[in-house]
């Protein structure tokens, strides 16, 4: 049997390599000389880069970049899945964790991450994949931009490169040196929520309080997000404010789609494009996927679902089973992306914290039970 797993984490209780850990130990245990195929998940957050060298092979490199806060400098790791594609994580530059407690987001750049991107560029890929997570940023991706040759001035005409705090004094942008950079250059943004970039459900209100601010630094963020936003609608006829997910990353996301034309993508779909999943899966008899929790919440873009989605459209005769940590409402929605199956991992009835200490062994079990039965089918099938 060749047996592919594709699987999210568990939140709160095991990551996804984890969860991959388990349900090969199940596999294992019920057909010791099955062929496993494991693809690591990623969503843009840390760990992206290893995630994504790990799915579709490739190498490392690192740049010296400008680190959270303008004026700082770090080491940050990219990656080269071939010689034409890059993998950028934003979380290695400017991600929350490097902020050592300052937790000032309103004075965070996003200017290593251009850095980053150029980098790659001028190292000779045509295509880069941003990872849109664990960002300390509220900048709309402007000192990316900035980096990458975009130039913002102020009512005096005067140059300088925004931050969260500084986004309602930008009063031109000219997009032009960007735009001859990545001429021949695919951008996309790998991105899993679908925040718009301003309002209530934005950037700044959602996320920036994570970060540190205040609910009048919020007010401040949220008018300068929208400032901007409403400046490239005018000049440059290009209107992201109600794109989902424009609010990534304290709108990186938006910002990179406004200043240099990347495209979002959910970050499942990234991962399986690295992988080649269309050939990997064309042997294979089964492929097991999961998550914490899965109900028709899980349409707008969860692991299991976007990989069922692939399995449809390639080999709309292999079996996706999912198992999960629980099973909400609105179940049977999934099944009609391609899902063949759902099943918890429970056991027997216990509280939430027995249950997410036995996450990994009740998810190897199981694996265990699914692989057998399916095992045992395939064998009376050929006989």
């Amino acid at each position: 049997m060749h047996i592919v797993i594709v699987s999210d984490s568990f939140k709160g209780a095991i990551t996804s390599r984890e969860a991959h850990d388990a349900i090969a130990l199940g596999v294992r245990r019920a057909v010791p000389q099955a062929r496993i195929t494991a693809i690591p998940v990623a969503d843009g957050g840390e760990g992206t880069v290893d995630a994504m060298l790990a799915a579709g092979g490739g190498d490392s490199a690192v740049a010296e970049v400008c680190g959270v806060f303008p004026g700082e400098r770090v080491h940050a790791r990219y990656g080269r899945l071939d010689s034409t594609t890059a993998i950028v994580e934003m979380a290695e530059c400017a991600g929350l964790p490097l902020a050592d407690g300052r937790r000032q987001t309103e004075e965070a750049t996003t200017y290593g991450v251009g850095e980053l991107i150029r980098e790659a560029v001028e190292t000779g890929c045509h295509h880069v994949i941003v990872g849109a997570g664990g960002s300390a940023t509220t900048d709309l991706g402007c000192g990316a931009a900035a980096a990458l040759g975009v130039v913002f001035r102020d009512d005096e005409g005067e140059e300088f490169v925004p931050v969260g705090r500084t986004l309602s004094n930008v009063a031109s942008i000219d997009t032009s040196g960007a735009r001859r950079l990545l001429e021949n250059v695919t951008l996309t943004v790998m991105c899993d929520i679908d925040n718009p970039l301003a309002g209530t459900t934005g950037a700044a209100h959602v996320f920036a309080p994570q970060k540190g601010a205040d609910n009048a630094t919020v007010q401040i963020l949220d008018q300068g997000l929208s400032h901007v936003a409403s400046l490239m609608a005018r000049d440059h006829g290009i209107d992201i404010a109600d794109i989902p997910g424009a609010g990534a990353a304290g709108g990186l996301a938006g910002g990179l789609m406004a200043f240099c034309g990347a495209t979002l993508k959910p970050g499942i779909d990234a991962v399986l494009e690295a992988a080649d999943f269309a050939a990997v899966i064309a042997d294979a008899d089964l492929i097991i996927t999961g998550e914490g929790r899965i109900d028709g919440q899980s349409l707008s873009g969860k692991v299991p679902v976007g990989v069922a989605r692939w399995a449809k459209r390639y080999r709309d005769d292999l079996p996706v089973v999912v198992l999960a940590g629980s099973i909400g409402p609105d179940i049977d929605e999934v099944y009609g992306e391609g899902i063949t199956a759902v099943f918890p991992i429970g056991r027997a009835p216990e509280p939430l914290h027995d249950a997410i200490e036995h996450t990994e062994e009740n998810l190897a079990a199981s694996a265990h039970s699914l692989v057998r039965l399916c095992s045992t089918i395939a064998q009376s099938a050929s006989s």
